[in-house]
């Protein structure tokens, strides 16, 4: 039997979700308390914001919109907090937001993913929301792997063992 097409959606989906807590995590484990939360400039955001901000992000969107839970977020705490959260304490509340997600997700009917609502005063789908959230948590992990590195001046070793220059087939 084929695979549907909002079944192989909801797997990619849920697979690119899942690539980036343990992105951020490697992240984490190579930075102190007080790096994860120093901001590199005025007009950029410590790592410690940036995992707020994604669990905010993906709670509004999936947990609220599409698992029919109250919207309670509040953005601009997300990016005012200065402190509060150890890097495992982040670190768990992002896991579990993405259990959460990884949850709803599978569990959202197909009418659901076509249906269209408002979140954030931005008209989606639930496909909508799935490529919104899979785009802006990795883009946000790849800032987190940015300031690591410069930071560090490590390889994070995301691919670490895996041939990059495999050609397509078929």
């Amino acid at each position: 039997m084929a695979t549907s097409f909002t079944q192989e959606f909801r797997e990619r989906t849920i697979h690119f979700l899942e690539l980036n807590p343990p992105r951020i995590a490697n992240c984490l484990d190579r930075l102190s308390e007080a790096e994860v939360w120093r901001k590199p400039n005025s007009q950029t955001n410590a790592i410690a914001n940036l995992i707020l901000h994604l669990c905010g992000n993906i709670g509004q969107y999936v947990l609220a919109s599409l698992g029919h839970r109250p919207d309670t977020r509040r953005r601009d705490l997300e990016f005012s907090a200065t402190g509060g959260f150890t890097r495992a304490e982040l670190l768990e509340r992002l896991q579990q937001t993405v259990a959460d997600a990884v949850a709803v997700i599978r569990a959202t009917p197909d009418a659901e993913l076509l249906r269209q609502r408002q979140v954030q005063g931005f008209d989606y789908s639930g496909i909508g929301i799935l490529v919104h959230v899979t785009e802006h948590f990795s883009y946000h992990t790849g800032q987190i792997a940015l300031y690591t590195k410069l930071l560090k001046e490590e390889d994070l070793g995301f691919y670490a063992g895996m041939d990059l220059e495999r050609r397509n087939e078929g």
